[in-house]
């Protein structure tokens, strides 16, 4: 039998000792090369854009830069997910370790424990690095000629809790007796490819953005939910009955039930509550974590520290702490 990815030396190319053990000029460095990567780590005023900068350090030691030409100071972290923090840039590349050595999503309670952080700080920075992760999937098209895709759909959130005596109990399944909090993460996922995920209220509504999302010579996979029917029109789709078999007569959909498997273990074993406005980050971060499962946990390191420092700042949590956002 086949040693799993995860247990091979592969896998593992970074530690947590390998960041104790670093020095703070090697960490900055490290963050300064995934800033700057088109002039090797050499800081460039994030202003100007002038490369004429000098070492103008805080009085606490803390990294920061001031640029000759418009004569203002910054940070390897300014205009980033990571602006205007507090805590050193050590504790941020931890904080990115711990957060990808987790395949199935990581608690930020068990965060905020390990770095010795508040939880709404350790809550804040984990969204961000989900964040991070959705810069990938921006504006991303599916499919192509020759290429098969799956997609399904899995509803969170809304828990309606039953009466404690049983002749007080509704049945949820009526609409009256729902929350109305529950929402439909539908993915499309390309065989051998890439993943996508989005959010709805119901399946149905996920038709169009399926139409926009995956070009038309692909080969879908559904199964017989209602709701997809209207695909026909625009792809060649593979139906599955569930109720039959997992797979039959080449039709599949085990690979997007693969996805919603980690995503209901992320809920049930480490989140506990992943609905309302933050649904789509959690469904985005679990599809991150599927196209990138094959690959070593210091190259997933570099990937979502490098994605967080080309981004702007963050547009669910800029103004957070102040309770404007």
């Amino acid at each position: 039998m086949a040693q799993h990815f995860l247990l091979s030396k592969a896998a593992k190319t970074l530690s947590l000792m390998d960041v104790f053990k670093m020095a703070d000029t090697d960490v900055e460095k490290l963050f300064a090369q995934l800033r700057w990567p088109e002039t090797q780590g050499e800081a460039a005023c994030v202003h100007c854009g002038s490369l004429t900068v000098y070492d103008c350090r805080r009085p606490s030691g803390a990294p920061r830069y001031r640029c000759k030409d418009c004569g203002k100071d910054f940070s390897i972290t300014s205009g980033t997910l990571f602006a205007s923090h507090k805590i050193p840039l050590r504790t941020y590349l931890l904080a990115i370790l711990l957060f990808c050595n987790e395949v199935k999503g990581k608690s930020m309670l068990a965060m905020s424990r390990e770095l010795g952080l508040s939880y709404k700080t350790a809550f804040v920075l984990c969204h961000k690095l989900r964040e991070a992760m959705s810069q990938e999937m921006k504006g991303r098209t599916m499919g192509g000629e020759g290429v098969e895709a799956e997609i399904d759909g899995a509803y969170f959130g809304g828990y309606v809790k039953p009466a404690n005596l049983r002749e007080d109990r509704k049945d949820r399944r009526f609409k009256v007796n729902q929350s109305g909090k529950r929402r439909c993460v539908v993915v499309v996922r390309e065989r051998e490819g890439s993943t996508t995920t989005q959010v709805f209220k119901t399946e149905a509504e996920a038709t169009h953005w399926i139409k926009r999302r995956v070009d038309p010579a692909t080969v879908l996979h559904a199964d017989e939910a209602p709701s997809w029917n209207s695909l026909h029109g625009k792809f060649e789709v593979l139906r599955i009955n569930h109720e039959i078999a997992y797979s039959l007569d080449g039709a599949c959909t085990n690979q997007a039930e693969s996805f919603f498997s980690r995503l209901r273990r992320a809920e049930q074993g480490h989140h506990h509550w992943i609905s309302g406005p933050y649904l789509l980050r959690y469904a985005q971060e679990a599809s991150w974590r599927e196209d990138h499962r094959r690959r070593a946990n210091g190259w997933q390191v570099n990937r979502v520290a490098g994605n967080a420092l080309a981004a702007k700042q963050s547009v669910d949590f800029t103004g957070y702490w102040q309770r404007s956002a």
